[in-house]
């Protein structure tokens, strides 16, 4: 009686705690499901503000700057005027390069028509071009390979911040962006040789671009090592399950 009472005992913990890893997955998948409606509905609205800062408000900018040209032939204006119309179409070309680059941003083109490996690269491109830092892109076994596009965009998004940040806090002077891809797997390492940090900050953030850097990775079940020391730069692994 005893041996059935223990056997009974033990067969209902095991059942209960079947069932609360159960709940435990469920809650996981929920939250992962969650994640993913935010980040999808995320880039749907990146997508159609792109569209229409580039569409509609750069149109209009372009037809002001074509509509000015053609009036300057038919005005008579002073040295003083003169300058001050030419001031004006400087800051109406410099207005109309920063939309396209705000469009861009939320949108990259060569990440949709040429892939994830290529707008990576145009991205530290023009980081570079911009002279705010410098970047070493490395990409391994990515080239020639398809990733799914909504994995592409989060990737993109994964990099593009923790490039911003490097440029907003680390004050370094050059950085290494490599991606790698195998069979199973993606593994991105961002590193810097800027001021570097004490990573126990990072336990407590809640500092917009962090958190979103972490939902994206665990949107992908990957997982995130930060190396930094003060005075000694920071390295970011990822490796995403995909």
């Amino acid at each position: 009686m005893l041996i059935i009472s223990l056997l009974l005992i033990r067969n209902y913990k095991n059942k209960q705690e079947l069932q609360q890893r159960r709940i435990t997955e469920l809650e996981t998948e929920k939250q992962l499901t969650a994640t993913e409606d935010v980040l999808k509905g995320e880039e749907k609205e990146r997508t159609r503000l792109a569209k229409d800062l580039h569409d509609g408000l750069g149109g209009m900018l372009s037809g002001i700057k074509h509509s000015l040209n053609a009036m300057k032939g038919n005005l008579v204006m002073t040295p003083e005027n003169h300058q001050a119309f030419e001031r004006s179409m400087d800051m109406l070309d410099s207005s109309i390069r920063e939309m396209r680059r705000v469009a861009h941003n939320m949108m990259p083109e060569a990440l949709v028509k040429f892939g994830l490996d290529t707008a990576l690269k145009d991205f530290c491109n023009d980081i570079n071009q911009s002279g705010a830092l410098q970047i070493n892109y490395q990409s391994i076994g990515l080239g020639n390979v398809e990733v799914e596009q909504t994995t592409s965009i989060t990737i993109y998004r994964i990099v593009q911040e923790l490039i911003n940040n490097t440029m907003k806090h680390a004050a370094a002077k050059s950085a290494i962006v490599q991606v790698s891809k195998t069979d199973k797997a993606i593994s991105i390492t961002v590193e810097d040789d800027g001021k570097g940090f004490n990573t126990l900050v990072l336990e407590g953030t809640k500092g917009i671009g962090w958190s979103n850097i972490q939902s994206r990775v665990e949107y992908l079940k990957g997982k995130l090592d930060v190396q930094s020391e003060p005075g000694k730069g920071t390295s970011v692994h990822i490796e995403l399950n995909v």
